[in-house]
């Protein structure tokens, strides 16, 4: 095969993508080949560095608000520490797909001693997760931040479609305690729930019993310390996680641009592709690149510092079907937010838009899109 040309211009901003699918992208076989084969192999020494990094620059953060004892640097210091909390999940998820090491007791150890101090069962979530990734881009398997059309948002409880279409930041623990709506999926909370085989339940419940102990622990501490302890040096970094948590997943997966497959018009490599990259501007460091999200979704098994070079890589195969985004993220959120809330009832491929007003009694529906 002979080499990809390099590109004589940079790429086009994701802004300025037209709303369809780009030229169809190369078989994923001359994806991987075109991946330098060390990116696919995970370090466990490097890994092992990031995490005592994070973990060193969390506890230096604890001991500074310590010793500043300010009501109001205290703001800063929690979005800080909740920020911490998010990178250290990444690491996290990087254990789920087995691209921390190629030990899997070892994913295992470090998967839940990360996921557990934030109440995500590692093993529930790790195999929701992988659901996701077999089904990303299919509007009826999908089980992350798909869409729903007018006719399901309807049929929710007001509370829960405000949730849907305006509560990104707060849906993340709902989420894993009731699944997402649309999908009857259970609660990763829930070893015997539809989400997971029989085989897998035993994993699930240490997982969760992990999680339990860890809940009885906050009680302890806080009939130690008092609750306010614990609210300013848990709970209000917790919620922090969980609003980055849930903003990151979102605009991974909903723009307008981002089309969305059903039946034969699903494939594997046309949903990895139907995602965007963002940027992050200075805690791109820290979020590990979790940004770099099209990578991610073609090869799993990246390790996350894999990830920006591997988008490289690929770029000159993949064109104008890498999805990447420029544009500050709260615009982009507001922009999804405004422009993304549902998708036709019928269609192989479909975009987002806008919710219009209701349809008079009678009308058709919504067209296909093609």
């Amino acid at each position: 095969m002979t080499p990809a040309p390099r590109l004589a211009t940079p790429p086009r901003p994701h802004a300025a993508l037209p709303p369809r699918d780009a030229a169809p992208p190369p078989v994923h076989a001359a994806l991987r080949a075109a991946l330098p084969s060390a990116l696919l192999r995970p370090s466990t020494a490097r890994a092992l560095g990031y995490l005592l990094r994070d973990a060193a620059v969390l506890a230096g953060l604890y001991a500074f608000a310590a010793a500043a004892d300010s009501p109001w640097l205290a703001p800063l210091f929690v979005f800080a520490e909740g920020t911490l909390f998010w990178a250290l999940f990444v690491l996290g998820h990087d254990c789920g797909h087995g691209s921390f090491s190629r030990h899997r007791r070892l994913n295992t150890i470090v998967g839940h001693a990360l996921h557990t101090p934030l109440l995500v069962p590692y093993h529930a979530w790790r195999l929701s997760h992988r659901r996701h990734h077999r089904h990303t881009g299919d509007v009826e398997r999908d089980a992350v931040w798909f869409p729903l059309t007018p006719a399901q948002l309807e049929a929710l409880p007001p509370l829960v479609r405000w949730l849907r279409l305006r509560g990104v930041l707060l849906v993340f623990p709902l989420y894993l305690l009731r699944g997402t709506p649309g999908r009857a999926h259970g609660s990763h909370y829930d070893p015997r729930c539809s989400l997971f085989a029989e085989h897998e339940r035993g994993a699930v419940a240490t997982s969760v019993a992990l999680c339990a102990l860890w809940l009885a622990a906050l009680v302890a501490l806080a009939a130690w310390q008092g609750p306010a302890f614990v609210a300013r040096h848990w709970l209000a970094p917790w919620l922090v996680f969980c609003g980055w948590a849930g903003l990151v997943t979102y605009l991974h997966h909903t723009d307008p641009d981002v089309p969305w497959y059903r039946g034969a018009g699903w494939n594997p490599l046309r949903g990895a592709l139907a995602t965007v990259n963002r940027r992050y501007g200075v805690l791109e460091a820290v979020h590990h690149d979790a940004g770099c999200h099209v990578a991610h979704h073609l090869f799993p098994e990246l390790p996350h510092y894999a990830l920006r070079p591997a988008t490289e890589a690929l770029r000159p195969l993949l064109g104008d079907a890498l999805r990447e985004s420029r544009e500050p993220v709260l615009r982009a959120l507001v922009t999804a937010l405004r422009r993304c809330e549902t998708v036709p009832e019928t269609g192989e491929r479909v975009c987002y838009a806008p919710l219009g007003p209701p349809a008079p009694s009678g009308a058709a529906s919504s067209p296909a899109t093609t």
